[in-house]
């Protein structure tokens, strides 16, 4: 069996330019937020500062929520292409607005897009790659967002005006950024967003989508592709042996069956925890982290973009070791790991100990964080669940994911003030703690198996 690498390689990174997009979105908002607070004049609102970073959210949960069912009903390709729809049609209408209630519903459509390509992007790639290459594949989306992530912190650094220090809110709010630079920083989404609405359609459907809703002949053309013929004629047959014979009767009863109820639950936890773990407060709410730990907004800026450079390089890390360490050690490393930075990182703000040496330790978090938990909970999501009901049982492990990721935003401020920076990391250790205690009790290994092994062996 000789693998086109090349042929999968491609239509995987365009799937994942889905990831690229998620990362975007969901982090421009945090070099934008010291401009448009004051543009909409929300800079003394805790409550609606809070509802602006945290809209999307709502959009991500509504997105994730629909993914599912549309996704087994018309196929992962055509949601992935209104997800790059949304995705562009958010980014226009971010920052063409002057309006902050027409802000928020942009914002929200940006988050149905991200609720899609979260799920969608990560179950095409484990769906259409060879088992010993998977890990590393579906890793790519998680390369993509980084990214993203680190494209969106150069343009909000490149796009920013220098503020110098003791500038007045007036003052940011009659410069260039507080009028013009930060509605660039959401424009600048546009040009990726068309680029991957327009090459996925080039990508073909999934293959073990099509094996329950097309033609034998359509699913080994796929394969082959990517195999040649003994491959794609040993897959189809695995395929169709794990969908059993009525691989049209997918009902959502099927979730509570006995023995699908630990592997629901086991996604949802691992979900969950990638979100509580604590690591996006940092990217969200960087401005708030680092001026507590004492820099000026252009020194902000920059250290958000450094803390973006670690995180891609330390997910090339995880790149490497996937498929030759496992998803295990991997997710006990990080959880342990996390939770011991976050122990220092409450110390230092506890003691009042700021600069370079707080910056070291959250640049430790991220690393720790790109290498293990980021990458690896997509993965073991999107290969962990029955072929059968993938779409369904992923669906909500990324809605319980996104619910999360609401709960963390949104709590964060309130945290932060209720307990300090302080208790507020110190709180996020702990539950680092736990969540390394369920993954060596819970979670076994998945490398080097096919999807259809897996789910024999996972499914007893």
């Amino acid at each position: 069996m000789k693998i086109n690498t090349k042929y999968i390689y491609m239509i995987s990174m365009v799937s994942a330019m889905g990831g690229l997009l998620f990362g975007y979105d969901w982090v421009v908002i945090g070099g934008a937020k010291p401009f448009y607070e004051q543009f909409f004049h929300i800079s003394n609102n805790p409550s609606m500062q809070g509802w602006a970073m945290s809209s999307a959210l709502l959009g991500c949960l509504v997105g994730a929520a629909m993914s599912g069912m549309l996704s087994d009903k018309y196929g992962r390709k055509l949601l992935l292409i209104i997800s790059a729809f949304l995705f562009t049609l958010s980014a226009v209408g971010t920052g063409a607005t002057s309006n902050f209630s027409i802000f928020i519903v942009y914002r929200i459509i940006g988050g149905i897009g991200i609720g899609l390509a979260s799920n969608l992007s990560p179950m095409y790639i484990a769906e259409i790659a060879p088992a010993n290459m998977r890990g590393r594949l579906v890793s790519l989306n998680q390369l993509t967002i980084v990214i993203g992530i680190l494209a969106a912190q150069l343009v909000n650094w490149q796009l920013a005006e220098a503020v110098p220090e003791g500038f007045s809110s007036e003052e940011i709010l009659n410069s260039w950024n507080g009028q013009t630079g930060w509605r660039y920083m959401f424009w600048a989404e546009t040009i990726p967003a068309m680029f991957f609405f327009i090459l996925m359609f080039l990508v073909p459907e999934s293959p073990r989508w099509l094996a329950k809703n097309g033609t034998r002949s359509s699913v080994e053309g796929i394969l082959t592709k990517i195999g040649g013929r003994d491959y794609a004629s040993n897959e189809y047959e695995n395929i169709i042996k794990s969908l059993n014979t009525d691989t049209n009767k997918v009902a959502v009863s099927m979730l509570n069956e006995r023995k699908i109820r630990p592997i629901l639950v086991l996604g949802v936890v691992l979900a969950v925890f990638q979100q509580w773990c604590g690591i996006n407060v940092i990217f969200n709410y960087a401005e708030e982290i680092f001026k507590a730990a004492g820099f000026g907004v252009s020194d902000i800026l920059f250290n958000i973009v450094i803390t973006g450079a670690i995180n891609l390089i330390f997910t090339f890390v995880a790149i490497y070791t996937v498929d030759k360490l496992g998803r295990r050690k991997l997710m006990l490393f990080g959880s342990l790991g996390l939770s011991i930075i976050y122990l220092l990182v409450g110390g230092a703000y506890y003691y009042n100990i700021s600069g370079t040496i707080l910056l070291i330790l959250v640049l430790l978090a991220i690393a720790t964080y790109a290498m293990s938990l980021a990458p690896i909970v997509w993965v073991i999501i999107s290969e962990i669940f029955p072929n059968k009901i993938r779409g369904m049982a992923m669906a909500i492990a990324t809605l319980a994911l996104w619910s999360a990721c609401f709960v963390l935003t949104y709590t964060f401020p309130l945290l932060n003030s209720t307990l300090g920076a302080a208790g507020t990391f110190w709180l996020y250790g702990a539950i680092c703690f736990f969540g390394w205690v369920f993954v060596f009790r819970k979670l076994p290994e998945t490398k080097g198996k096919s999807l259809e092994e897996i789910e024999n062996e996972i499914i007893k």
